[in-house]
């Protein structure tokens, strides 16, 4: 059941008072970009995204039903505009990647041989926090989609699996695989890191 003040903050919403925008603002902006970070592992692309999260509720907040949390709506749309984004970032980098295989073929330098530099910090930048969570990143950052972002939202997101199978549309039970895969995956490439 959602709570009265809730249904205030909804009728609020839908009447466009701007405070009630700031309020959702200055609530989810911080969780949902965090979300977002983690998911993507790129700072600039989750701000895009996190904007078009904002934008999204204050374009369609008409369209919010109430049958659930708007809470859970807001996390299912920032989910959603996630995923469409990987998926038309994978498509992209594979256009990305023809072209360049062409070009590679063209110049008789086989594309095997080509490899493209990582930014490599200097020892005096890094503390070991920054070390280990960079770790972190790149491990949740490795995993699938789909077991990252139930990761993301049950462990750092602290969600239930109730509220993670209504964001995802996946029965409580594959959440719970799915988590139980991701969080064993993740053990397995930070154990290297860890002490």
């Amino acid at each position: 059941m959602i709570p009265y003040s809730e249904k205030r903050l909804i009728r609020r919403l839908n009447a466009r008072d701007p405070r009630a925008f700031d309020q959702i603002l200055s609530k989810y902006q911080t969780p949902i970009f965090n979300l977002l970070y983690r998911m993507t592992g790129v700072r600039e692309e989750a701000e895009d995204l996190a904007q078009e999260v904002f934008l999204t509720i204050f374009n369609k907040i008409d369209l919010f039903r109430s049958e659930s949390p708007l809470a859970t709506w807001i996390y299912r749309i920032a989910y959603n505009l996630c995923k469409n984004r990987r998926k038309y970032l994978g498509r992209r980098h594979d256009r990305e990647r023809q072209v360049f295989d062409e070009i590679a073929e063209r110049s008789m330098v086989p594309s095997g041989t080509m490899s493209t530099s990582s930014r490599v910090s200097r020892p005096d930048e890094l503390v070991e926090g920054f070390e280990m969570e960079r770790f972190v990143q790149d491990a949740i950052g490795a995993l699938d989609e789909e077991h990252r972002m139930i990761l993301v939202l049950r462990d750092i997101q602290n969600m239930s699996y109730e509220e993670i199978s209504e964001i995802t549309g996946l029965a409580a039970g594959t959440v719970k695989s799915r988590l139980h895969r991701a969080r064993m995956s993740l053990k397995e490439r930070l154990a290297p890191h860890l002490r």
